[in-house]
This record gives C-alpha cells, structure tokens and sequence, in this order.
C-alpha cells in the first residue's frame, strides 16, 4: 500500500511540481527534494494530535466539516492562490508555537530557504487534509 506522501507526490509531479516551485520562489529539483519531507512532517504532526481522543475527532470533525478533498480537483488554481487558502491556520492549530522552529529546522535541512518552506507548508498543509478528507468519505472512515 502506497504511504499519503508517496500518493500525494504523484499528484504533486510533473507540471505541477514546477507550478509550486515558481510559486515558493525555489528550483524545482529543490522543490522536489523538500516536498517528501514537508509532507511527512505535517502528517506525523497530524498523527501525534490525533493520539489522544479529542485530538482525533477535531481532526475528523475538520475533515467532515472543511476538507472534502476538492482541493486535489483544480491544484493549479489553488497553487496559484495558495495565500488565500487555509494553509496558516491549518498550521497555527497542527504546529501551534513550534511552526517557526519547524520552518527553521526545514530550512536548515533542505536546500530551501526559511521564505520558500513558510511557503511550501503553507501551501501542503491543505493539501494533505483534502487528501484525509477524500480518503476518510470515500473509504467511510470515522473518529476510531
């Protein structure tokens, strides 16, 4: 079975890789190299809010409510206006008061600089959680 990351870098390739890299203001080779480590951060961030109980149904209750997975339908159009969607409060609420040490950590890890990473998570925060919401209404999924 394929993880979240590796299904949503096959969404996430090609032109479209180059679209967010001309977006985030980085070479798309540097782009492609980071995006992998983007992702699994904010999933294993996501991950860790969901262990508790409360943390699990916030997160199922955003799904339901706000992430239906219509995002992954046009992704030029929200690459291209990424800042007017939900990225930032996504992270305020799964990073919280570590999101700039996150960015800083990111930063130092890729070839990236702090601006392009505050960029690209903002922009693969929404991503992912179209991609839960999808998969939680099409495979039925609940808060367990």
């Amino acid at each position: 079975m394929s993880s979240i990351i590796e299904l949503l870098m096959d969404q996430l390739g090609g032109e479209t890789l180059g679209k967010i890299s001309r977006q985030v203001g980085a070479r798309e080779e540097d782009t492609a190299k980071a995006m992998p480590e983007v992702l699994g951060l904010l999933t294993d961030a996501l991950a860790r809010n969901s262990s508790r109980q409360d943390g699990a149904q916030a997160l199922s209750n955003a799904l339901e409510k706000d992430h239906d997975g219509s995002i992954l339908d046009n992704l030029p159009d929200f690459i291209n206006n990424f800042q007017d969607g939900p990225g930032d409060g996504i992270l305020r609420h799964v990073l919280g008061d570590r999101r700039s040490a996150v960015e800083q950590g990111l930063s130092q890890k890729s070839s990236l600089d702090l601006g392009s990473i505050t960029k690209l998570l903002t922009m693969a925060a929404p991503l992912i959680m179209g991609f839960l919401g999808r998969s939680q209404r099409k495979d039925g999924l609940d808060v367990g």
